[in-house]
């Protein structure tokens, strides 16, 4: 008989770790014209933590739902959102492999992939917003795209520095408690 690929404590380790990057979000502080939060650092953590699908679909749900229900922003762009935050942890899960003690330098790339994932996406988003959506001429977009920039990168810098050093310190602890056997994840 063919297990359920959701079971219930997947689909509790996703509901868990989209409600901390939910509530992580409103956390954020104005930076060089953008918004800095720990968001990202949650997202990378739940794919370190529970791999490519159930980690992505809890970076991308606890993401989505901010942007739809405290974001101020409309349905597309929170699809939007739930792509690229599920990207980024997909890919960062993905890159760290399944061994069981993966190398520090092994997580801090996969970590590192996965954050620039999300920079590289946000900024094609806004991108494609600003010049085929809102219309504005091409400096004016490459203006917008480079005040961006810098808040993204440290986003992504805070969350490759954030997320091995909690996962580090989470994973033997759900190891002990036997929640990562139960998920059949690293």
């Amino acid at each position: 008989m063919k297990e359920n690929q959701f079971s219930v404590y997947k689909l509790c380790a996703i509901g868990v770790m989209a409600a901390l990057i939910y509530v992580v979000t409103f956390f954020r502080f104005p930076c060089l014209g953008s918004k800095v939060h720990f968001a990202n650092a949650l997202c990378l953590l739940s794919g370190l933590l529970f791999g490519p699908v159930t980690g992505g679909l809890a970076a991308g749900l606890g993401s989505g739902l901010y942007d739809s229900l405290a974001g101020g922003y409309d349905i597309v762009q929170a699809l939007i959102t739930f792509v690229s935050k599920f990207a980024m942890a997909w890919l960062c899960a993905r890159m760290l492999g399944k061994a069981e003690q993966p190398a520090k330098p092994r997580i801090a790339i996969a970590c590192t992939a996965g954050a620039m994932s999300y920079v590289a996406l946000y900024m094609l988003k806004t991108f494609i917003y600003q010049r085929f959506v809102y219309g504005y001429p091409g400096d004016a977009v490459w203006a917008t795209m480079l005040s961006k920039l810098p808040a993204s990168l440290i986003n992504a810098l805070f969350a490759v520095i954030a997320a091995p050093i909690l996962f580090l310190a989470l994973k033997p602890a759900l190891k002990r408690a036997g929640i990562l056997d139960h998920l059949a994840m690293r």
